[in-house]
């Protein structure tokens, strides 16, 4: 099979055999790829391994000990390696797509998201009905999704930031209430005026670096900041009065870390809260950019500039 691999010269496409599924794995025949941060992270450390954690596609082989999947099945999923014309995963990591008239595309564009963001938001960040919360880095992918959770679950007031006017102008269409420009030196101080001076009670940062500290700012008391992505820098000066003062939780999350056995229980708790919206074709997410999987370098390059509002896939 094609495959691409992260090697010392950068990207690089090879012929891999296919590979076997475990008992508990399926193997998938991937239709669509999501191109996401995590895989420019790759390229920083290559091995001559095959990069990509998201796709969609048909199932072609069930390992025995899995459930819930049949041959033929159209799924989407999460897991190493994506980025090759077959996929194998732990059956608790994928889903079948909810609707027959959801595209590949589109399939491959939400899963990373919808686990990423219900963890933060839910597991991490106990949202509860009602409560404010905050996307710091909305106009994200996984600032969008984050934000629909949110919504979808009840919170009652959804802020979300971008440094960008036009991205701004689209966040109402993907349940933001307020949007903020995090352009502005006191940012934090417009999350307070919209909530009545109380601050978010979940902040969902997707950017940290220098920006932190605005994010503590702008946290109800007793607060939860859960640090989800590091595109303003993983380093950063930290506010340790203001994070006493305002009696913070400042949770961390990543799949990096997780055991098999507590990923296949983030996903099922996902589809236990999210299934009205997976259902109905949910979350919305815009396609940016269609490329061929030939085409991966130029999706790269792309995502790497960040110019794009929305999801970029590679199509096979």
């Amino acid at each position: 099979m094609k495959a691409f691999i992260a090697t010392s010269d950068g990207l690089r496409l090879v012929d891999r055999p296919r590979p076997a599924p475990n008992p508990n794995e399926i193997l998938v025949r991937t239709r669509a790829i999501g191109v996401n941060r995590i895989d420019l992270h790759s390229l920083t450390a290559p091995a001559d391994q095959i990069i990509g954690m998201e796709w969609s596609g048909e199932v072609v082989e069930v390992g025995a000990e899995c459930r819930g999947f049949s041959v033929g099945d159209r799924v989407m999923g999460t897991g190493p390696a994506a980025y090759a014309e077959y996929v194998v995963t732990d059956y608790g990591r994928a889903a079948p797509i909810p609707k027959a008239d959801i595209d590949w595309a589109a399939a491959a564009s939400s899963m990373l998201g919808l686990q990423t963001m219900h963890d933060a938001l839910v597991t991490r960040g106990r949202l509860r009905p009602g409560q404010a919360v905050l996307m710091q880095g909305a106009a994200s992918v996984m600032g969008l999704i984050g934000m629909q959770i949110a919504k979808a679950l009840g919170a009652g007031l959804v802020l979300g930031t971008s440094g960008h006017a036009e991205r701004r102008s689209k966040l109402r269409d993907f349940g933001c209430d307020v949007s903020i420009d995090s352009s502005q030196d006191d940012w934090s101080r417009k999350v307070l005026d919209a909530t009545n001076g109380n601050g978010a009670d979940i902040v969902i940062d997707n950017v940290s670096g220098a920006a932190f500290n605005q994010c503590m700012a702008a946290a109800a008391l007793e607060g939860r900041l859960v640090n989800v992505g590091r595109l303003g820098g993983a380093t950063a000066a930290f506010d340790f009065n203001l994070h006493a003062l305002r009696r913070l939780e400042y949770i961390g999350v990543t799949f990096r870390t997780r055991s098999v056995e507590q990923v296949r229980t983030l996903n099922s708790l996902m589809f236990a809260d999210l299934r009205q919206m997976l259902t109905e074709g949910g979350p919305r997410v815009p396609i940016a950019g269609r490329f061929a999987f030939d085409d991966a370098v130029r999706a790269l390059e792309t995502l790497r500039r960040s110019e794009h509002f929305g999801k970029l896939v590679l199509e096979l």
